[in-house]
């Protein structure tokens, strides 16, 4: 059984919520139209919202902040929603929300100013229609997901928030996200994906960015699962489907790359496009294994090559990840690529007495990396979606990733030394 340190999981009991629902935060008068959130609004099932145990709120006079992470939940129907954030003064905040999930990062608020931002979530249950729902397996019930709950993380070295409004966003282009523990939004640290880190760069109000991957999962147990059967239940025309496997379909018997592998991509694209949507297909990135001139050893097969023919037959967007990740990790060269990967000696996390040396699955470090290289795929590939990406964004070039030593990103406060599934 995997363990969640710090906070628990409430039972969800739902309580009737208008269509706003507006927070403000701390001591003080409370403004019109909020409910009140101070230092021991700890959440209650009566209430449908509060801080997680594990959150150590202070309050401020309007504002609550912390020398620690600070969790805040809130019941919520399934949806997507518009969230304006107000963070107090002389803060410096971090926003994750959900598993991890990477929303706004280094907001500043000088000191006598307030400073607003704004973000667009979704929110998921498993079921998808009567009693048809996702075969959920049992540390997804665990997770800060799939719970119709909305959960956010502040974060950072002075997180500060002063007030959140929740609006549902019923006309918003949604990327769905299909895939394996390469891509989704991992629950704990010391482990991250692409998949959770790229929301960052989207515009708020334009995309929303839903991610249904899970460790472990094959383009095959993606769909008895029922997993794609709840994205063809939401998918609206005119929605992007990414789809990405290879690191787990490989291990399963008699499954060709050529042959059930890619007629398992042909049916995706083909039920995505009869409900109006886009299909995208995402090469895998390799594994960290390296020869001895320094350059990647192929470990994924020939399944990159069939989903390459399969766009080509299919007419179907590519983003060649396999081929940017690649590149990303010769250009880090064989023993600094270690910092973009799940590599740290012992007793860096709690309980971990053991080295961790896994060559699959990414650090924080190189899931931004990797979500950098889809931005760049989208720009080359996908002119609708490059249209909805913040403006401010730099090229990036992976022959010239960043360098790892100047990367700061703060830490959630959960930590699991057992790798996810799939490798």
């Amino acid at each position: 059984m995997r363990k969640i340190a710090l906070f628990f999981l409430p039972l969800v009991c739902f309580t009737a919520f208008s269509q706003t629902n507006k927070f403000d935060f701390g001591s003080g008068e409370t403004a019109k139209g909020h409910t009140k959130v101070d230092a021991g609004s700890f959440y209650t099932a009566k209430a449908g919202f509060g801080w997680m145990k594990g959150s150590a709120p202070v309050a401020g006079r309007g504002f609550i902040s912390s020398g620690k992470p600070l969790f805040f939940t809130v019941d919520i129907p399934e949806g997507n929603y518009d969230i304006t954030l107000l963070f107090g003064e002389d803060s410096e905040t971090t926003l994750k929300v959900e598993n991890r999930r990477l929303m706004l990062e280094k907001v500043l608020a000088p000191k006598g100013k307030t400073v607003s931002r704004n973000i667009t979530v979704s929110v998921r249950s498993p079921l998808i229609s009567g009693k048809d729902s996702v075969r959920l397996k049992p540390r997804e019930m665990t997770y800060l997901q799939w719970d119709r709950q909305l959960t956010f993380e502040f974060t950072g070295p002075k997180p500060k928030i002063a007030r959140i409004e929740i609006k549902p966003k019923t006309q918003v282009k949604t990327i769905f996200l299909a895939g394996n523990s390469t891509v989704v939004d991992q629950a704990l640290e010391p482990y991250s994906s692409w998949g959770q880190m790229i929301p960052r760069f989207f515009a708020p109000g334009k995309v929303v960015i839903a991610n249904y991957a899970e460790s472990g999962e094959s383009i095959q147990s993606f769909v008895t699962e029922r997993r794609l059967a709840k994205i063809e239940s939401q998918i609206r025309k005119g929605d992007y489907l990414f789809i990405e496997f290879a690191h787990n379909d490989q291990k399963i018997k008699d499954f060709d790359a050529f042959g059930k592998y890619a007629d398992y991509l042909r049916k995706y694209i083909d039920g995505i496009r009869e409900k109006g949507g886009i299909p995208v297909l995402v090469t895998s990135m390799p594994r960290r294994n390296f020869d001895q001139n320094g350059k990647i050893i192929n470990t994924l097969g020939d399944f990159p090559e069939a989903m390459r023919g399969v766009a080509r037959e299919k007419n179907t967007l590519l983003i060649d990840l396999n081929e940017m990740a690649g590149v990303l990790w010769e250009s880090l060269g064989e023993e600094t690529s270690k910092l973009a990967f799940v590599h740290y000696p012992a007793n860096v996390f709690p309980g971990q007495t053991k080295p961790i040396e896994d060559n699959t699955h990414f650090s924080n470090y190189g899931a931004y990396e990797l979500a950098k290289c889809m931005v760049e795929g989208i720009k080359k590939n996908i002119p609708e979606l490059t249209a909805l990406l913040l403006k401010d964004l730099k090229t990036f070039d992976p022959q010239h990733p960043d360098d790892p030593k100047t990367f700061d990103f703060p830490l959630s406060p959960v930590a699991e030394v057992i790798k996810p599934d799939g490798n």
